[in-house]
């Protein structure tokens, strides 16, 4: 009978890193589904190509302001409800921007949708939790480049569905993924056991998510409002204001929305930076490709590609990403924890330059594509490890959101700088920019990518615990030897023909 009731538990137990990763996945295709349909958005609803972006933007924003909320609610007793509920709320959106009830409806449901970026860092939290941490480990690197693995997995399925059924039908293939998460979840995710209820920062949170708001909607707004114009300036100034005065709160206050203190930790500190300078080039880059692969022919460059085209062309980046997640502990292996963030810097810093040189073929930017999946899964992939062994169990949640959230502020300010570059070369008169356009913007990149190698050793050469890097070292190196010992009990098992144990 004994091994009859464990059966289910160890059942829930395998199943738990392949549900959080396909939540993961889920968020990321959802979170992506905008950017590829904005122009068919535009001409399905009536509505100007700015207007349409907000598909998009409106996603971004609240999912940058739900994150922190979310990430401080999931550190207590209550994550798998927080869970839960984002997944119900994400699926109503869903449906809500599948209806045919016109832009406005859309851009709420996109705007619920966005609440499924908070997601990740809870699953993160799950998977330290729960799992031995044999397992968590490298379920914790995983988790984390699910963001950067979906994105190029959910253009080319959009791209597919939307010239094969139409626009709406890319939002109900998100409503059905999203209802097959919120079914997973309930049936596997488990209850956070021994998690002290914490009153949450309300405060905090207002500040965070207005400032926060306010600074993206900057960002998104500033090639339309003009970035001298006194409503842009008058906007971001409030915005930082009011980011200050959330930083002020959060180091005075008992129980903070993020604790901030952390930061003091040159590990957690390095991963933070890393994350927000890396989300700047990584969406340059993938801002530059797409829109470049779609520019016509005519133009002088460029291939005239539909949008499934498209999407296809950013496959390899997923692929690379998730590939780079077994690749961590090889490096770890032959070098160190601390050099795998400069060496990911190094090789995606590789891919733009030759973004710069070779991109008068599509295998090239297919090359490209590959290689910088590779570089940024590895930059992505070991930051929630050093964050994770670097602040209290607690605080997994909190922290991870934080990090999260500068990714996405990363991910805006990209795309806008490589749009601003590109909107300075185009002549007056004319829709396309000239290729030098993007000679300058990816200039730019090869700089932010260095800048990021830079921060990544320099940081924590200056005070670093040494404790935390040798620690993850060798726990990085067990992961293999670990995972193979437990392939060869299962198979044992298997073979004697009684239930695992």
């Amino acid at each position: 009978m004994t091994a009859l009731h464990a059966a289910p538990g160890r059942l829930r137990e395998r199943a738990l890193v392949p549900v959080l990763v396909f939540l993961g996945m889920v968020v990321a295709v959802i979170s992506s589904l905008g950017s590829p349909l904005v122009p068919t958005i535009a001409s399905v609803d009536h509505v100007s190509l700015s207007d349409a972006q907000w598909s998009l933007t409106i996603t971004l924003l609240v999912g940058a302001v739900a994150t922190p909320t979310m990430g401080r609610l999931g550190d207590g007793p209550h994550r798998r409800r927080v869970i839960i509920s984002a997944l119900t709320v994400v699926l109503l959106g869903s449906v809500l921007a599948a209806l045919p009830l016109g832009f406005a409806c859309l851009i709420v449901g996109r705007g619920l949708q966005g609440l499924g970026l908070g997601l990740t860092p809870l699953a993160i939290a799950t998977a330290r939790d729960a799992l031995p941490a044999e397992r968590s480990r490298p379920a914790v690197a995983l988790l984390s480049i699910t963001t950067v693995a979906g994105v190029g997995l959910g253009y080319p399925l959009t791209g597919l569905i939307t010239e094969s059924w139409g626009v709406h039908a890319g939002f109900w293939f998100g409503a059905i993924i999203s209802a097959l998460a919120l079914i997973a979840a309930v049936l596997v995710v488990p209850t956070a056991h021994g998690r002290e209820k914490r009153p949450l920062d309300a405060l905090g949170a207002v500040l965070l998510g207005v400032g926060l708001a306010g600074l993206l909607l900057a960002l998104s707004e500033g090639g339309i409002w003009g970035w001298g114009s006194p409503r842009l300036l008058g906007l971001t100034t409030a915005a930082l204001v009011l980011l200050a005065w959330w930083t002020f709160h959060e180091l005075r206050t008992t129980h903070p929305l993020v604790d901030l203190r952390s930061l003091r930790n040159r590990v957690v500190l390095t991963a933070d930076m890393s994350g927000l300078i890396a989300g700047v080039a990584m969406y340059m880059l993938m801002s530059m490709v797409t829109r470049f692969v779609q520019t016509p022919a005519a133009a002088g460059y460029g291939f005239g590609t539909s949008v499934l085209v498209t999407g296809l062309v950013l496959l390899p980046f997923s692929a690379a990403s998730v590939a780079s997640s077994k690749l961590v502990p090889l490096l770890a292996r032959r070098t160190s924890t601390a050099l795998v963030l400069p060496v990911g810097c190094v090789v995606s810093l590789l891919s733009m330059v030759m973004f710069l040189f070779c991109r008068n073929s599509l295998w090239e930017l297919f090359v490209i594509m590959g290689i910088a999946g590779l570089g940024v899964g590895c930059t992505f992939a070991v930051m929630p490890g050093l964050i994770v062994s670097s602040v209290p169990a607690h605080e997994t949640g909190s922290a991870i959101s934080f990090n999260q959230v500068l990714r996405t502020v990363g991910y805006s300010t990209g795309s806008v700088l490589s749009a601003v570059i590109l909107e300075a070369h185009t002549p007056a008169g004319r829709l396309l920019p000239e290729n030098s356009g993007y000679q300058a913007a990816a200039w730019l990149g090869c700089a932010v990518w260095v800048v990021t190698a830079v921060v990544s050793i320099v940081l924590p050469r200056r005070g670093a615990p040494a404790r935390s890097t040798v620690a993850m070292d060798e726990e990085l190196l067990m992961d293999e030897s670990i995972a193979d010992a437990e392939t060869a009990e299962d198979s044992a098992t298997a073979s004697a023909g009684r239930a695992p144990r």
